[in-house]
């Protein structure tokens, strides 16, 4: 499927996200460990907050590991909130509008996994987006139309709800066709000041997600380490897969559970998804 970071915290060059670690995200992009392929070629995209109102975001078809754009963004730009995305495409077309992250105002959105059959069950989800939103569709991914099925559903007001609640419906529809397993997902989202992370799947078999120790653990684990100490206690990833092999640095998100990195304490929860979908105007 696709493999992705999302950091919030103190400012970092993205170049320090993106090439520097040891099992980077480059690196997965032709050596993954943990996910569905090996090599994740279909595609690059980089969304990021600075001083614009909304996020900046970069999409690539070029392979990660051979995009010269990309390392020189990479090596130019800074931010405190990052979402970088490598795809491998479940079937769609490889084209700059079906690259994650997806941008729509101060939210940016991006996911992991598959709605199986999605050509089967495509017509009725996009049928269930708003009409305000529907002309905002550019691509033609399962991920698009489920970030726009949520936002349909209230993500700007309650994320969580917002996705069991889109997933439900997702479940719901594909199950009326006969798809005995809906969705495959890990997802990320954010409005610029929190991020919000889900992993769940409808056989119960997610795709891998990690977070990383708090910072002010790590540094008194490994006081010399000088990548350390220039990060607030309240950085934080959260990854498709570790981006190295530091010992207590990478903790795996349970099975069927949202989390939260907000300004404060972080916070992690079961995810159901609703059970019956609320009628979609």
């Amino acid at each position: 499927m696709c493999r992705w970071l999302a950091y919030s915290g103190s400012p970092v060059l993205l170049d320090e996200l993106l090439f520097r670690p040891k099992h980077s995200l480059i690196d997965q992009s032709l050596h993954s460990k943990l996910g569905a392929e090996t090599t994740n070629g279909d595609g690059v995209g980089i969304g990021w907050y600075g001083a614009g109102d909304t996020p900046g975001v970069f999409h690539s078809i070029e392979p990660a590991w051979n995009d010269r754009n990309l390392r020189e963004l990479a090596e130019h730009v800074t931010s405190p909130l990052v979402f970088a995305h490598i795809r491998a495409s479940s079937g769609t077309a490889v084209q700059q509008t079906n690259c994650h992250p997806f941008r729509y105002g101060r939210w940016l959105w991006m996911h992991n996994g598959v709605i199986s059959d999605f050509h089967s069950i495509k017509r009725e989800l996009r049928l269930a987006v708003d009409p305000s939103l529907y002309a905002e569709i550019e691509g033609s991914t399962d991920s698009e139309t489920f970030f726009y099925l949520a936002l349909t559903l209230g993500l700007e007001d309650d994320p969580p709800k917002a996705v069991q609640d889109a997933v439900g419906f997702i479940e719901a529809t594909g199950r009326s066709h006969g798809i005995e397993h809906p969705m495959q997902m890990t997802v990320a989202t954010t409005n610029g000041e929190s991020v919000w992370a889900f992993r769940y799947s409808s056989v119960g078999r997610s795709r891998s997600l990690f977070f990383s120790t708090e910072v002010k653990t790590l540094k008194m684990l490994y006081p010399d380490d000088v990548r350390l100490q220039g990060l607030s206690d309240e950085s934080r990833l959260v990854v498709s897969e570790p981006l190295g092999s530091l010992v207590g640095a990478w903790n795996e998100v349970p099975e069927s559970s949202w989390g939260v990195i907000q300004p404060g304490r972080d916070e992690i929860h079961n995810f159901t998804p609703t059970s019956l979908a609320a009628p979609v105007a």
